[in-house]
């Protein structure tokens, strides 16, 4: 059984930071990577940022500067360290697993998280 479960999300002020969490049961981040999305209302989900199983990170060039994908191997978490928020990123933020085993790059896999929702705004 694979279970995902986000946390960390909440209301922040423009300018200001947010780490959230994914805590991983029944598969492990460094066989098969992950990857965080968002959605927002009315607009498709979309990767941001992506950690491969052997650790390399890579991030859209909207959040690149500002977001940054970790991971605590020992607790099988991943992480997304969110600094300078701006409104635009204001959506639900999900995390992805399962894709391609010991892959050079992530690939979306079958499973997801609940999501938690990031708030910016004033």
């Amino acid at each position: 059984q694979v279970q995902l479960v986000e946390s960390g999300g909440g209301l922040v002020q423009p300018g200001g930071s947010l780490r959230l969490s994914c805590a991983a049961s029944g598969i492990s981040f460094s066989i098969n990577g992950m990857g965080w999305y968002r959605q927002a209302p009315g607009k498709q989900r979309e990767l941001v940022a992506s950690m491969a199983s052997g650790g390399s990170t890579i991030s859209v060039d909207s959040v690149k500067g500002r977001f940054i994908v970790s991971r605590d191997n020992a607790k099988n978490t991943a992480y997304l360290q969110m600094n300078n928020l701006k409104p635009e990123d204001t959506a639900v933020y999900y995390c992805n697993a399962g894709g391609a085993p010991y892959s050079s790059w992530f690939s979306q896999g079958d499973y997801w998280g609940q999501g938690t929702q990031v708030t910016v705004s004033s």
